[in-house]
């Protein structure tokens, strides 16, 4: 993880979801429909956050993943805008918004979430 002050910089759109906690436009990310093998880290700190094989294909247009790559790798905070609850999920070690968890969808997945997280807040470090 890198420390504030060697923090990755960030293009327009990834300022506007991780700082301004926008949305990608979906089917656009560039991870949307990776299947390449690694751990996908925070855009802004390097922090490892999921494991591409917690990754499955929801159909939604986002990455999608059924679980963090540890639990305290994120944070999970209540989120009313949009007219719903919802949850969103920041990077737990700079606060970067990373998109929003749902629970009980129905997905075949060991957790029954779904991580649906920004291609833009991410970075895939692949497998060596």
């Amino acid at each position: 993880m890198k420390s504030k002050e060697n923090w990755n910089p960030l293009t327009f759109d990834e300022a506007y979801v991780i700082e301004k906690k926008g949305t990608e436009r979906p089917f656009t990310g560039e991870y949307y429909s990776s299947k390449d093998p690694g751990i996908y880290h925070c855009k802004r700190c390097d922090l490892p956050l999921y494991r591409s094989d917690s990754k499955f294909d929801s159909g939604c247009g986002w990455p999608s993943f059924y679980a963090p790559k540890e639990d305290d790798a994120v944070e999970l905070i209540s989120d009313f805008t949009m007219g719903m609850k919802r949850t969103e999920v920041r990077c737990a070690a700079c606060g970067s918004h990373l998109g929003h968890v749902f629970e009980g969808e129905g997905y075949e997945v060991p957790t029954d979430q779904r991580w649906c997280i920004n291609s833009v807040a991410l970075v895939l470090v692949a497998k060596n």
